[in-house]
């Protein structure tokens, strides 16, 4: 039996997964690594533990197995936090810059006051936010010693997770990325396909630091294993590669992960779609060198509510508690979390939003305020639902879902409910490493595309059981919470 590695490096964990030639999940590796949280707002890693991690879980995983059995290794990464360092030692100059932090909001508004905003838009697909990489990127540039001076001498190299693995990983020897990453940077013209000048001219961030940018079912380099070169094949994006991995491959077809946030594309093929709306676009993976477009709605704390309620308020002792909790008391009245912790994405990106509680009242107890933390994953993917059929001109009947809370039966149910659609969870949720691992294995000929279609199994389909009215009673509620967290920050 021969094998593909994905290699799955999150936001919280790095992770490994075993897949065999047949496409069966055979193995799963997993290590958390700390969360860093210098200031108020402020999200890091260090790259050196996310590398250790990665690659601890990689050795435990193929333990078991020869190498020799390895065909390739695909990657898949959290997207758009930023690493820049040493070209020759490979030393981060600092931490890695998380994609929920916030300490770039003062650029951005600066981008916007000086008109920026449609350009970046109708170039990149994208919304001026710190989400992005860009102005990650111009902070370190600007406020890290050493830096400015390392450029000059041609000694520095940004990238994105995939690159900084992919750069240790091949010994020094390959600086790239993918397209699904590069268009997460908000410095690379995804109509063009190249990095934009003017936006790197406005930003101050030289070309020569920038990787190589290829199609994600590439040649990206050889991992040196005990002695074998194994090659890495595929590189994407986590929800690039959970789109690829659910086999969303025909236009207007829509899957939602339900992660540490909430990500939820829609593939809409060779086109370059704009969002009236409050979405992005951003470039998807392909089976060709032609550009294959998608619309995305990102939600920032969806899981993360869950693991406040663990870590921080120390109400639940596990995630999988929550559902347990849910069922066990009646259907909430008025009761909304709206878990703006990092500001709110798609559609609102207002970045000064900030969490709150509302409907509170003397009898409100910790059960409540856990399942509405739960719930409110489900209204946020609502938020982006509505507006993407309004960009699509499409009414969605049916939803893939994945990621770990999907396991959440409570919450494909109300999911379902608040949708007034068909909620399917697959037999394998691990969809963003399967992706990973489908765009090695295409790139390896080991798999085609009517292989992976054959390999898509539903574990369980989810309908709704209310009616329209009530639907839209409990929407109604959660629009009024959402517009009273508006720019709670003053800028």
């Amino acid at each position: 039996m021969k094998y593909i590695v994905a290699l799955d490096q999150g936001t919280t964990s790095s992770r490994a997964l075993l897949i065999d030639e047949n496409g069966k999940l055979k193995g799963v590796q997993q290590k958390e690594f700390k969360q860093i949280y210098p200031k108020q707002g402020w999200v890091e890693h260090d790259p050196n533990e996310i590398l250790s991690t990665q690659i601890q879980v990689f050795e435990e995983l193929v333990s078991s197995i020869s190498p020799e059995d390895i065909i390739s290794i695909g990657i898949t990464n959290q997207r758009e936090t930023t690493v820049i360092w040493d070209s020759e030692t490979g030393k981060p100059l600092y931490n890695a810059i998380v994609w929920q932090d916030k300490r770039t909001s003062n650029i951005c508004d600066q981008m916007k006051k000086d008109g920026l905003e449609s350009y970046v838009k109708e170039n990149t697909g994208l919304v001026i936010d710190s989400y992005f990489s860009a102005t990650k990127i111009k902070w370190i540039i600007d406020n890290v010693e050493g830096v400015k001076s390392k450029i000059k001498e041609n000694k520095i190299l940004f990238g994105t997770i995939d690159s900084w693995l992919i750069y240790n990983m091949t010994s020094f020897k390959n600086h790239v990325t993918d397209y699904t990453n590069a268009s997460r940077t908000m410095i690379y013209n995804i109509k063009n396909l190249e990095w934009d000048n003017e936006l790197l001219n406005y930003l101050g961030i030289p070309k020569s630091i920038l990787p190589k940018v290829i199609n994600s079912s590439s040649e990206f380099g050889h991992f040196t294993y005990k002695g074998l070169k194994i090659p890495i094949n595929g590189v994407a994006g986590d929800q690039q590669a959970a789109l690829f991995g659910q086999a969303c491959f025909e236009d207007g077809m829509v899957k939602n992960t339900y992660g540490t946030g909430c990500f939820l594309l829609m593939n809409t093929g060779k086109f370059f779609k704009l969002s009236n709306n409050g979405l992005i676009s951003t470039l998807a993976c392909s089976f060709d060198n032609k550009p294959n477009y998608a619309l995305e709605g990102s939600v920032f704390i969806a899981g993360a509510a869950i693991q406040w309620l663990r870590d921080s308020l120390k109400i639940i002792n596990k995630a999988s508690d929550t559902e347990k909790i849910a069922l066990s008391i009646e259907k909430l009245e008025d009761i909304y979390v709206v878990p703006a912790f990092a500001g709110l994405g798609a559609p609102y990106w207002d970045m000064y939003s900030r969490g709150a509680i509302f409907g509170l009242t003397r009898d409100t107890g910790k059960e409540h305020i856990i399942k509405a933390t739960l719930e409110s994953l489900a209204y946020q993917t609502k938020d982006i639902i509505d507006v993407m059929e309004k960009d699509s001109g499409l009414k969605l009947t049916s939803l893939k879902v994945d990621g770990g809370a999907c396991m959440n039966n409570y919450l494909m149910q109300f999911q379902s409910d608040l949708l007034g659609s068909e909620v399917n969870r697959p037999e394998i949720i691990e969809t963003t490493a399967m992706g990973a691992g489908y765009l090695a294995g295409l790139k390896s000929n080991i798999w085609d595309k009517d292989q992976i279609i054959k390999n898509q199994k539903i574990d369980r389909s989810f309908n709704s059981k209310i009616k329209k009215m009530e639907r839209e009673m409990m929407y109604n509620g959660w629009k009024k919470a959402v517009n009273r967290t508006f720019n709670w920050i003053e800028k």
